[in-house]
C-alpha cells in the first residue's frame, strides 16, 4: 500500500480534496473531539500530506509541533521543504509506534488521531493497545473512520469491496476499552457537493486506497458506469464519518 502513496503523492492534495471548506471542517471536528490545547502533545498517525495537521496547527497555534507520522517519505514531502515549524514529520507506520521502534519527540502524547488509515493496519487489536500506551494520563486517541457501508456515488463493484474490507468502528470501540481506555463512538456528516468530471478524475486516480485493487480497465468500466447512472454536473451525496474515540483513565497531565 506504500507504493499506492508514493505513486499519487504529488497530485495527491489536488485529487483528494472534494471542495474548500472540506479540510476545515474536518480539522474542526478533529480538534473539538480531542479537545485539543496548544500545549498538547500531538501526533497525526498516516498523516500523508498534512493536509488535516497543516490545517488544524493553523486553527490552534500549538506550541510544539504536531507530529506528521507516515511510512511514505514522498506523501511527508508535501509537508513543504522546510516543513513548517509548527510540523514535525516522522517516517513510521501506526505499527512502528506502537511498538516503539521509532523515537518520538515527545516521552507521551495528549492526543493521536488517525485519520482513515486504520484500515491499513495489519493487527488492529495490537497496534491500538500500543498506540493506547503512549498516551499520558488524560491522553486521548481518536480514530476517524468511514462507517461499515458508505453512500457514495461510486460504482457497483467498489461499493461491494468496500464492505467486505472496511473494518466495524464498534469492533475498533472495543480494541481501545480492552486497552484500558474510556471510549465513545460519534458519527459526524458533511455533505459533499463536487463537480461530476471533478470526481470520476479523483476515481480514475485512485484517491481512495480502495481504488487500487481495480486493474485500469475496471477503473476505467467503473468510470463509465458511474457516468450513466449519474448524467447530473453536480454529485451531491452524505460524507459520514465514525468518530471512535478513546482516554487514558487518569489525572489529566
Amino acid at each position: 500500500m506504500r507504493g499506492h502513496y508514493d505513486g499519487i503523492a504529488a497530485e495527491y492534495d489536488e485529487h483528494w480534496v472534494y471542495g474548500p471548506d472540506y479540510v476545515p471542517w474536518m480539522s474542526r471536528q478533529i480538534a473539538e473531539a480531542l479537545r485539543l490545547a496548544p500545549s498538547d502533545r500531538i501526533a497525526d498517525i498516516g498523516s500523508g500530506t498534512g493536509l488535516f495537521a497543516r490545517e488544524l496547527a493553523d486553527q490552534l497555534s500549538p506550541t510544539r509541533p504536531v507530529v506528521c507520522a507516515d511510512p511514505s517519505e514522498a506523501m511527508l514531502r508535501g509537508l513543504g521543504t522546510p516543513p513548517p515549524a509548527s510540523l514535525a514529520p516522522l517516517v513510521a507506520s501506526a505499527e512502528d509506534i506502537a511498538e516503539r521502534r521509532v523515537r518520538l519527540p515527545y516521552d507521551e502524547l495528549d492526543a493521536i488521531w488517525l485519520k482513515e488509515s486504520v484500515h491499513h493496519v495489519a493487527d488492529q487489536a495490537r497496534t491500538l493497545h500500543g498506540l493506547a500506551d503512549r498516551l499520558a494520563p488524560g491522553g486521548r486517541l481518536l480514530i476517524v473512520m468511514l462507517p461499515a457501508a458508505i453512500k457514495y456515488p461510486l460504482f457497483k463493484a467498489a461499493l461491494a469491496r468496500f464492505e467486505e474490507l472496511q473494518p466495524n468502528p464498534a469492533v475498533l470501540e472495543a480494541h481501545l476499552r480492552e486497552a484500558g481506555l474510556e471510549t465513545r463512538l460519534d458519527h459526524v456528516e458533511h455533505v459533499i457537493r463536487i463537480d461530476r468530471d471533478k470526481y470520476l478524475g479523483m476515481v480514475r486516480a485512485r484517491y481512495m486506497s480502495l481504488l487500487s485493487t481495480f486493474s485500469d480497465d475496471e477503473i476505467a468500466e467503473g468510470v463509465e458506469e458511474m457516468r450513466a447512472a449519474h448524467p447530473e454536473p453536480v454529485l451531491v451525496f452524505p460524507d459520514r464519518f465514525a468518530f471512535v474515540l478513546g482516554r487514558r483513565v487518569g489525572e489529566t497531565a
